[in-house]
């Protein structure tokens, strides 16, 4: 794993990408998106873990539409 992410260090410097910015603007995205479908879950009366994957996964696609 470590070798995986030391190259992608280097294409993402290659690119001329900050691999930390970049990284940090992914997570912020993912917490984002995780925390519409825990609150939009409990306003529809569920909770994440008594959700099937796919119920899940169609709350994952509506927060990537906001």
């Amino acid at each position: 794993m470590g070798d995986l992410l030391f190259s992608v260090v280097n294409v993402a410097r290659f690119l001329d990408i900050e691999p930390e910015s970049a990284l940090h603007c992914t997570i912020e995205k993912f917490i984002k998106r995780f925390d519409y479908m825990e609150k939009v879950s409990l306003k529809r009366g569920m909770r994440l873990e008594e959700m099937s994957l796919n119920d899940m996964d169609s709350l994952w696609n509506e927060a990537k539409t906001i």
